[in-house]
C-alpha cells in the first residue's frame, strides 16, 4: 500500500466535454495553431501537417487536422497537394511560403467534410479554404476632386 498524500475526489475532476466525433459538414472559422513538415511513412515524400482550431460559428474549441502533400513520388498527389496549399495561402493572404511558421496564427474559413473509414471510423477532412475578410469595396479616391454635386447644393 502507498499513501497518495492527499485525497482525490471524482467530484473535483473536470470532464473533457469535447467529443472525438467528427464535427458536422460545413464551413467554419478557424485559426491555424500548428504547422510542421513531416516525412511520409514510406520516407519517399513530405507533407505539411496543419492543425486548425475552430472558432465558430459553432463547435468552438474543436480541432481539425489536414495533411498537405508537398513532395510525393506520385506526381498527381503532389499536384493536388500544391493546389491545396495554394488555396490555403490565398485564403490567409500570402503569396509565397518558405517556412510553416508563416501559417501559424492566421485565421481563415475551412470547409469540413466527413471521410468514411471502416478501419479508423468517420473522420473530418478539409475540402476547401476561404478568406474571412472577404472582398472589400475599393476605398474612395480622395486625391481627385469630386465632380458630383452634393444633394444639399442642388
Amino acid at each position: 500500500m502507498a499513501l497518495l498524500g492527499y485525497t482525490i475526489s471524482t467530484q473535483d475532476i473536470v470532464e473533457d466535454i469535447r467529443s472525438s466525433d467528427p464535427v458536422p459538414v460545413g464551413w467554419y472559422d478557424a485559426k491555424i495553431t500548428e504547422a510542421d513538415v513531416k516525412d511520409t511513412k514510406a520516407g519517399t515524400g513530405r507533407y505539411i501537417k496543419v492543425r486548425f482550431d475552430i472558432m465558430g460559428p459553432s463547435h468552438q474549441g474543436r480541432v481539425v487536422f489536414t495533411n498537405i502533400n508537398i513532395q510525393n513520388q506520385n506526381p498527381k498527389a503532389e499536384e493536388i497537394g500544391h493546389q491545396q496549399l495554394g488555396q490555403l495561402m490565398k485564403a490567409i493572404g500570402i503569396d509565397s511560403l518558405s517556412d510553416t511558421d508563416q501559417l501559424i496564427g492566421t485565421d481563415l474559413g475551412i470547409k469540413v467534410a466527413i471521410r468514411k473509414s471502416e478501419e479508423y471510423g468517420d473522420q473530418n477532412e478539409i475540402k476547401g479554404y476561404k478568406s474571412l475578410t472577404g472582398s472589400k469595396p475599393p476605398a474612395p479616391d480622395v486625391s481627385a476632386p469630386s465632380r458630383a454635386t452634393p444633394p444639399w447644393k442642388k
